[in-house]
């Protein structure tokens, strides 16, 4: 099976379980730079693969006054900072297709949201940057479907695809997992990552905002590693109840490092 290499990285993706972890959005450039250098301490401690993840712009809030983060320009210098001073491989959103190759100048891994998994011009025009593609799985789609995104990557000349499961639509704001997903998908030749903290998202629960079950979190991770899940997605904050986005679902940055020795050991065994 290929590797897929992240230049300037020993990050394999072929290679163990690794996690991609941060904050929702880049709440700040000193925010950026704590959760980074956190994170990468505490998965170095526990010997996993590390990418970690925030977005410049959260396009798809739930209230046109939810927190957006800081654009593109000035998300991408943050990012490109913390790949250079931190030592990370650096992921983020992509949301337009304009958007793709400037991107694709910084990051690592170029994320589209799930809502726009079926965009044929924001897919190929992401592919066609040659960096890692990791593309979520639509809410409102089935596994199998997800087939389709890999030939529109492949059409474009890259074979470096990764697909994340990140629940389906089960009735009014809440979502639920279908574990068959993940070696359905991998039968179709990629890494498939399974987002464990938006799989716990309650979509609009709150009115102008997501709701979310976080203390199911761990329940979530150790059971999509003991189906053999090549990566995990979580995000984590050091204070979920302050977070500008997406707080009510992630994990606090304490709970962390015992939950990865937890993760690590099942895939031990």
């Amino acid at each position: 099976m290929t590797a897929y290499l992240i230049p300037d990285f020993d990050v394999d993706l072929r290679r163990g379980l690794f996690l991609i972890a941060g904050p929702c959005v880049i709440e700040s450039r000193e925010h950026t730079f704590f959760m980074a250098n956190e994170l990468k301490r505490i998965t170095a401690e526990q010997g996993i693969q590390f990418v970690f993840k925030a977005s410049f712009d959260k396009a798809n809030r739930t209230s046109i006054k939810s927190f957006r983060g800081p654009g593109l320009t000035e998300g991408l210098r943050i990012l490109a900072d913390v790949r250079r001073e931190v030592g990370v491989p650096i992921l983020s959103d992509v949301h337009d297709p304009v958007q793709a190759m400037t991107a694709g100048a910084v990051l690592d891994i170029l994320q589209i949201p799930a809502f726009l998994s079926r965009q044929t011009d924001l897919i190929f025009a992401a592919g066609q940057t040659g960096k890692i593609v990791n593309v979520k799985k639509g809410q409102f789609l089935a596994p199998w479907e997800m087939k389709n995104v890999v030939d529109k990557l492949r059409e474009a000349g890259n074979e470096r695809c990764v697909l994340t499961e990140r629940g389906a639509t089960f009735g009014y704001n809440n979502l639920v997992v279908d574990f068959r997903s993940f070696p359905i998908m991998q039968s179709f030749g990629v890494p498939v990552v399974f987002d464990v903290t938006h799989s716990l998202q309650l979509p609009g629960g709150q009115g102008q905002s997501s709701g979310g079950q976080p203390q199911f979190i761990p329940h979530f991770a150790r059971a999509g590693v003991a189906a053999g899940v090549d990566g995990l997605f979580m995000e984590v904050h050091d204070n979920p109840s302050k977070a500008l986005s997406d707080g009510p679902n992630a994990l606090h940055l304490n709970l962390l490092p015992d939950l990865l020795r937890q993760l690590m050991a099942i895939r031990r065994a």
